[in-house]
């Protein structure tokens, strides 16, 4: 054999043993750290290995208790469309700083009529938008919004849980790795559902290498020399329609923080950043129904209804509700704010990074103005200096 040969073969034979022994480390320093922290959460695993959760679990569950599932720009909302299917289910979405998890069966949309006259730009419009819902999930007990061109990687979990009760679930991830949303099957009719749907999704190359890409850098804040004021809380005070604010931050240039720092005076309150747990022990005192709203770039969970037990526990300020659960890392909240945009209040809390973690709405019957008790509590939310 030629000389040059026998070193490429010797150099592919040491890149595979890198590559295997590099997996076997992060799978034997996961074990380590479990051994520490047991209860340990595997996106906290994941940080403090400096991975990706989507790794860890792919690295240390594929072959064992997990599946990679097929990618693809519909593959994602097709498979969330057979996940109406599931029946109950435990559906949970989270951020850095927040998770929100309910408890119950999604809606079904209502087959939808021809709309007569629209123009093409509005036609592609709706079209859009039915399938960016895959079918479902608007209001109801489980209510998402999705943003599937941020959904990469999709993953099938099936491991023993308490008890040694078999737990089955659908794992989403974005392209960094980060987790975008999880399904968790909770009835027993669910089980076939879930065992086709990991069948028909099955992806044919069961690899652990994900690729997964360094998360986008955010983009610098505009100075708040560079906007124009008076011109914004203009716009502000014309908005009739608390769903039109998003148009202001992209027509001002705005961060979202950005824009409440630089509300109106009479429509922005600044708040402390603690000033979450009094909304939410006091509107399970009141038994004020809410909305809570928590969410990252790929999906957008909602809550409403009453909510009962609050209780700071593991770190975090926590509702824990038989069908819903909200837990709130508020030691690292910067900010709060309660605002008032088109005759709606609302309140929102900020990490240290600008980033919104939960915001808070009091549920109101169509047509009708919100209820008082909302307004009065959160007028007497702290106020920050």
């Amino acid at each position: 054999m030629k000389p040059h040969h026998r070193f490429a073969l010797a150099l592919t034979g040491a890149l595979l043993i890198s590559a295997s022994a590099g997996a076997a480390s992060l799978t034997e320093r996961y074990d380590a750290l479990r051994a520490e922290q047991p209860k340990l959460p595997l996106r906290d695993a994941a940080a403090k290995l400096n991975v990706s959760e989507a790794e860890l679990l792919a690295t240390t569950g594929l072959g064992k208790t997990v599946t990679r599932l097929q990618e693809g720009d519909n593959v994602p909302r097709e498979i969330m469309r057979r996940a109406l299917d599931l029946g109950k289910v435990m559906a949970l979405t989270r951020n850095e700083n927040g998770v929100l998890e309910r408890t119950g069966v999604a809606t079904r949309l209502k087959p939808q009529e021809e709309v007569a006259g629209l123009d093409a730009d509005k036609e592609k419009e709706r079209e859009a938008r039915l399938r960016n819902i895959a079918g479902g999930y608007l209001g109801g007990e489980i209510d998402l919004r999705f943003t599937f061109k941020n959904w990469k990687y999709a993953f099938a979990v099936v491991q023993p849980g308490k008890d040694g009760v078999v737990t089955r679930s659908l794992q989403f991830f974005d392209q960094s790795g980060n987790a975008g949303h999880k399904l968790y099957v909770k009835s027993d009719e669910g089980v076939a559902v879930f065992d086709k749907i990991v069948a028909d999704f099955r992806n044919p190359v069961q690899s652990a290498d994900l690729k997964v890409a360094a998360a986008p850098l955010k983009p610098a804040e505009k100075p708040d020399s560079a906007i124009d004021v008076k011109e914004y809380q203009m716009a502000w005070n014309e908005l009739n329609d608390v769903h039109q604010f998003n148009r202001l931050l992209t027509e001002f240039g705005m961060s979202r923080e950005q824009a409440l720092r630089l509300g109106p005076v009479d429509k922005v309150q600044r708040v402390t950043p603690q000033a979450v747990r009094q909304l939410l022990e006091e509107s399970a005192k009141q038994k004020i129904d809410i909305m809570a709203f928590l969410g990252n770039d790929a999906a957008i969970q909602i809550y409403s209804g009453k909510i009962s037990k609050v209780q700071e526990a593991g770190g975090y300020f926590n509702v824990l509700d038989p069908e819903f659960n909200l837990h709130l890392r508020d030691s690292a909240f910067h900010s709060g704010y309660v605002i008032k945009r088109a005759g709606v209040t609302s309140v929102e809390f900020f990490d240290r990074n600008g980033d919104l973690v939960v915001s808070f709405f009091g549920v109101r019957e169509r047509n009708k103005p919100q209820p008082q008790s909302w307004v009065d509590m959160t007028a007497a939310l702290p106020k920050a200096g």
